[in-house]
């Protein structure tokens, strides 16, 4: 019973800990760089805070404390002289005293007063201790300047006959040499954390090449990749190497296998054309021929679908070029176009593969509308292309469903129009091999937005 009223507590200690760190969460670095950065800087800095406090705190403020103690020691014991002196010329005594043995300037101002209180130093440790000094040994009112002065110290004390006027220099009672400790604490640590961050860079270095290697893989481009740096990073280095001969065995094995399947196929796809063009020309024989072409298309569908082009290497292209080409083609075909680019017309994909994503998207645009809009917008790292149509369009819960293989809607789309179904599997399949998408949506000429989005 006692157990199950334990984990409830740490359940909800966990949670409250989950709460109160999100904030900080969200604000610190995503970068792996930045985050090693903190880890190394933030334990330097709080080491050097606690440091510094401590000697603020116990050297700094006890040194200064027994300087003061020692300045106050002295001025009493002047004060004790002068006015036990028997000399009327005392006050003359007493400042030749202070000034050959005690190397204080000191007078005796007659018939004066204490002057109102000046303004109090922003760092106030040493007007504090050595005014807890003379409270404590002298106990008279005093006034005391240690601002006016950087290099000096000045107090008056009410004496017998008038103002004792004591003038000091600074490091009799202060330990004016403590910075020296900050100045080499702090230097010292900018050249260790300097050192670090160079050495944590060149072992990032090695990750950071890593994940381009990988992404540019994925995109279809020429890698320039060697594994180096820590011997972790070079074992991950090599297995991605690794992974990435082994894809490419596969894709050609299965390229090969395909090109053998697709020349079976048409060698008796070939001989059915042949034979259907030696019979007697009827009815019949027409309809086989429109079935021998419709799986000839839906072949070159499949294999198209099946082989994905990954073997094509990512070239730079004119997308102004190729967009002008497929509105071409669409006014040819009788319909209304019109065509937008903003941003470098320039882009590096996979020219065949791209050509086939948008012809498969401006083809089923154009089997089911009669008007086509296609922008595109090329800014930083992105390129992002949408194609409108005035068509029918796909309802929102159907709209996954068309990127399955084989998939078509008899609500949305013509059923007798040809096609396999493989249309828009193809487009996504290319998008994502460019390490991008597509979506659909709600076009602003009232049917169906297809919007792609690859980095570029």
């Amino acid at each position: 019973m006692a157990t199950g009223a334990v984990r409830p507590s740490r359940s909800a200690a966990r949670t409250m800990l989950r709460r109160l760190t999100r904030p900080l969460a969200s604000l610190l670095p995503k970068g792996l760089y930045a985050r090693s950065l903190i880890i190394i800087i933030t334990p330097v800095v709080l080491l050097q805070s606690v440091i510094a406090y401590v000697f603020m705190e116990r050297h700094w403020q006890l040194v200064t404390q027994r300087l003061s103690s020692a300045v106050t020691s002295d001025i009493a014991a002047l004060i004790d002289v002068y006015e036990t002196w028997p000399d009327p010329n005392g006050a003359d005594a007493v400042s030749r005293i202070a000034a050959e043995r005690l190397t204080l300037d000191v007078e005796v101002m007659p018939n004066a007063n204490l002057p109102p209180p000046g303004p109090k130093p922003f760092f106030s440790l040493l007007d504090e201790a050595l005014s807890d000094e003379i409270r404590r040994q002298i106990g008279r009112p005093f006034w005391i300047d240690t601002v006016g002065r950087s290099n000096l110290i000045e107090i008056r004390l009410p004496v017998k006959g008038g103002i004792l006027r004591i003038v000091a220099r600074r490091s009799l009672a202060y330990a004016s040499n403590s910075h020296i400790f900050l100045v080499w604490m702090v230097g010292t640590s900018l050249i260790l954390l300097t050192v670090a961050i160079l050495f944590l860079r060149n072992q990032i270095r090695p990750i950071l090449k890593l994940a381009t290697a990988a992404e540019d893989f994925g995109r279809g481009r020429e890698l320039e990749f060697r594994p180096r740096g820590a011997r972790e990073v070079r074992q991950a280095g090599h297995a991605f190497l690794e992974m990435k001969r082994r894809i490419e065995r596969a894709t050609q094995q299965r390229t090969a296998m395909l090109n053998g399947v697709s020349h079976d196929l048409r060698t008796i796809l070939t001989r059915f054309r042949l034979s259907l063009a030696l019979v007697e020309q009827t009815p019949d024989v027409d309809d086989l021929k429109r079935d021998v072409d419709e799986m000839s298309r839906m072949l070159e569908g499949y294999l198209a679908f099946a082989r994905g082009d990954l073997g094509e290497q990512a070239v730079a292209t004119d997308l102004r070029a190729l967009l002008a080409e497929l509105q071409a083609d669409l006014e040819r075909s009788g319909h209304a176009t019109s065509l937008e680019l903003v941003g470098d017309p320039a882009v590096t994909v996979r020219a065949d593969a791209f050509r086939r994503l948008l012809v498969n998207l401006v083809s089923n645009a154009a089997r089911h509308g009669e008007r086509i809009a296609i922008s595109a917008h090329h800014e930083g790292r992105w390129l992002t292309i949408h194609v409108d149509d005035d068509g029918p369009g796909i309802p929102a819960e159907n709209r996954e469903d068309v990127f399955k293989p084989f998939v078509r809607l008899d609500e949305a789309r013509n059923q007798d129009e040809g096609g396999s179904g493989l249309g828009l599997a193809i487009a996504r399949d290319v998008a994502r091999s460019h390490g991008g998408d597509i979506a659909l949506g709600d076009g602003p000429l009232g049917g169906l937005r297809a919007t792609v989005r690859l980095p570029a």
